[in-house]
């Protein structure tokens, strides 16, 4: 069957992936559709993905123009999108979901809808939580602009959650991917070395902690730039003049109003996957998951439901596209 000749992604079968539909744009990793992720997730094969990485529209209280769920149906909205994603996956596969927080109507107090997404997702879908990671984005509005700037009863927010899921206790992974830079002050702590002692919380420092050699430290759950290795993609995927802004202008497309920063995709795919894995992002928006997995030469699968914003995603591949 030529669904699953495509497992193999054995090139030029990119149309033969997906039978029903016809890809928008292809590169030499990856292939972008125009179509209702949910009928697109449904027609993949059951164990075909190594890594999920997306951020879907956001629950809030208002109606953004990019297509959001109301949050009292946001979580039943979603457990279909789930349930696929889970199949899809394979058995060492991650699904790497970006969701962002929501204030309750009319009051300056937090929604749970993203917890009990949670909740189900594990209790229902199957899914294990593999960690809780937060996207640290100091670029954040201070909104709900009544509580923060107005009444000044909220603080700014800057992190969004990432809920790190998998569909069995030991997903695919590997930290010494991401490992970041050690800071000067460790390099003179290491030259100097380590006195084995334990700490008042009990912790003994033996040394068995002297790994300066092992290429930097573990970064912690909290993604922001000063964690990330210096070979990495930087945030700032907001700003006025990366390529894909400046393009978008010039052709006067509308520019995805909720971009995933470069580096937070990137971060994933490097911990998560290897060389020539599957990658898969239901939510493309403008491709960031697909452009980072093609520079890391990894497989990618992009899946779309607005064509304006799929169009604009071809200016981050340039003369790459077939």
């Amino acid at each position: 069957m030529a669904t699953q000749q495509a497992l193999q992604f054995e090139y030029p079968t990119h149309e033969e992936l997906l039978h029903s539909y016809q890809a928008y744009y292809k590169t030499e990793f990856g292939i972008a559709y125009h179509a209702n992720s949910l009928d697109v997730l449904r027609e993949l094969p059951e164990k075909s993905i190594n890594s999920v990485i997306t951020s879907p529209p956001y629950a809030l209280h208002f109606k953004k123009e990019y297509g959001n769920a109301d949050k009292k149906d946001y979580v039943d909205w979603f457990l279909p999108f789930a349930e696929n994603i889970h199949r899809v996956l394979k058995d060492d596969g991650s699904f790497i979901l970006n969701i962002g927080g929501s204030y309750n109507k009319g009051e300056p107090t937090k929604s749970l809808y993203h917890f009990k997404l949670l909740i189900r997702l594990v209790e229902e879908i199957g899914f294990y939580l593999a960690q809780e990671c937060f996207w640290y984005n100091p670029a954040k509005m201070p909104v709900p602009a009544e509580w923060v700037t107005v009444r000044r009863e909220r603080i700014k927010e800057a992190v969004e959650y990432v809920w790190w899921l998998s569909k069995t206790p030991h997903p695919k992974a590997d930290n010494t991917k991401v490992l970041k830079p050690y800071s000067a002050d460790m390099i003179r702590l290491n030259q100097r070395g380590l006195r084995e002692t334990v700490r008042p919380s009990g912790h003994a420092i033996r040394e068995s902690f002297k790994k300066i050699e092992s290429g930097g430290s573990i970064p912690p759950n909290v993604i922001e730039e000063e964690c990330l290795p210096s070979d990495m993609l930087k945030f700032g995927n907001n700003t006025a003049n990366d390529k894909y802004t400046v393009a978008c202008k010039e052709q006067g497309i509308k520019i995805h109003p909720a971009r995933f920063p470069a580096a937070l995709p990137e971060f994933f795919v490097k911990l998560t996957t290897d060389m020539n894995d599957i990658v898969l992002d239901p939510f493309a928006g403008s491709n960031t998951t697909g452009w980072v997995s093609e520079r890391l030469r990894r497989k990618w699968i992009a899946i779309e439901s607005e064509s304006e914003y799929l169009q604009a995603s071809k200016f981050r591949f340039g003369n790459i596209l077939s």
